[in-house]
């Protein structure tokens, strides 16, 4: 049976052109379409769709304005936005990722383009990762006080069993669908004492790393900044790669140092976390922690596999009813290479465990 599209976009030309190439896909069927967020909730009030595709700029009520009326309303829809606005406001593409949106595409300013391969492949394969995504609860997942709290405890008993803890480590986490607001449920957990550098790849295309950076940063005691060419990895602070680039670690005088790379695509995607986790085969660490967290595909299992030969590595797959979209770390599990399968709200305090404090 085919899967139930909402379409919402103001732009009837749009509307047309999203739905024909949705309609062609034999895996999709739009149900309904709707010119504005408000025509959206009165529809999403009375029936439920496998994905809903919105827009951001609409008159009446705007694809923010939705997603937040949805939480309101506890109302469950597994949303992509679709929109230019996408790459002309990182900030506004985070806004959504926060209220709920699972991730994002940018639409081209004119019908032309929009009819083009690329963005019909990078549309359709989302939609379906989308589409059969986990329905995950519809509340902003940033820590708690208690969940604070709990973190704190951990590190005082990681404190006091130090010397248990021993040698050098790095903690590389991958992440895609889903990844920057379960990142805000690891990030701020982290303790600025944690005992080593933390490098993530999360899937994203130039321009919207150093806002979520920055966005990380300010919710996080440890420091968080977008990786950048040449910087050299310091304990107590978490690194996260630019988009459209590879992010390498590599050693220079004797330092583990960011090396960005232009390789092709990999796993589809650039960056690619297997050309992190294989960059660190050569690298001075004695451990490398390895967190594979919710995405669609396989990035970071072929890379954790070659790591393996080469380190002493522990890695951490979120569990599957914690995943947006349990692609990634399904692909790490039946590869029979994880050590731990932890639900998402656990991995800041499985991360503090194995690498230890300052």
């Amino acid at each position: 049976m085919r899967k139930k599209i909402l379409v919402v976009d103001d732009s009837a030309l749009m509307r047309r052109v999203l739905c024909d190439i949705i309609n062609n896909d034999e895996r999709f069927q739009v149900e309904d379409k709707a010119v504005n967020g408000e025509d959206a909730l009165n529809l999403l009030l009375k029936k439920s769709y496998d994905a809903v595709i919105l827009d951001v700029n609409m008159p009446k009520m705007n694809g923010l304005e939705l997603l937040r009326e949805l939480q309101k309303r506890k109302i469950h829809a597994r949303v992509m936005m679709v929109s230019t606005d996408t790459m002309e406001g990182a900030k506004t593409t985070l806004d959504a990722l926060e209220l709920g949106a699972l991730d994002f595409v940018h639409k081209p300013t004119n019908a032309i383009d929009c009819r083009s391969d690329d963005f019909k492949r990078t549309l359709l394969e989302l939609l379906g990762a989308v589409a059969e995504s986990a329905p995950l609860p519809v509340v902003n997942k940033v820590p708690d006080f208690e969940e604070i709290k709990t973190t704190k405890k951990v590190v005082e008993i990681v404190r006091k069993n130090t010397t248990k803890i021993s040698g050098s480590k790095v903690v590389a986490i991958a992440s895609s669908t889903g990844g920057p607001k379960a990142l805000q449920s690891v990030v701020p957990k982290l303790p600025e004492n944690l005992k080593a550098p933390v490098v993530i790849v999360q899937h994203m295309p130039p321009g919207f790393t150093a806002s979520l950076a920055e966005r990380l940063n300010a919710l996080s005691e440890i420091a968080v900044k977008e990786a950048e060419e040449g910087d050299i990895l310091e304990a107590g602070h978490v690194y996260l790669a630019m988009g459209g680039k590879h992010l390498n670690i590599v050693t220079n005088a004797g330092k583990a140092t960011v090396h960005y790379s232009d390789e092709p695509n990999r796993e589809g995607v650039k960056p690619c976390a297997n050309y992190m986790y294989e960059s660190l085969m050569n690298s001075r660490y004695d451990q490398i922690v390895c967190v594979v967290m919710t995405g669609m595909g396989a990035d970071g299992t072929k890379g954790i596999q070659n790591l393996q030969t080469a380190k002493n590595i522990h890695v951490i797959a979120q569990e599957e009813s914690t995943c947006a979209v349990y692609g990634m770390p399904k692909s790490v599990v039946k590869a029979g290479i994880s050590d731990q399968i932890v639900p998402l709200e656990q991995i800041a305090q499985e991360i503090i465990l194995n690498v230890g404090v300052m």
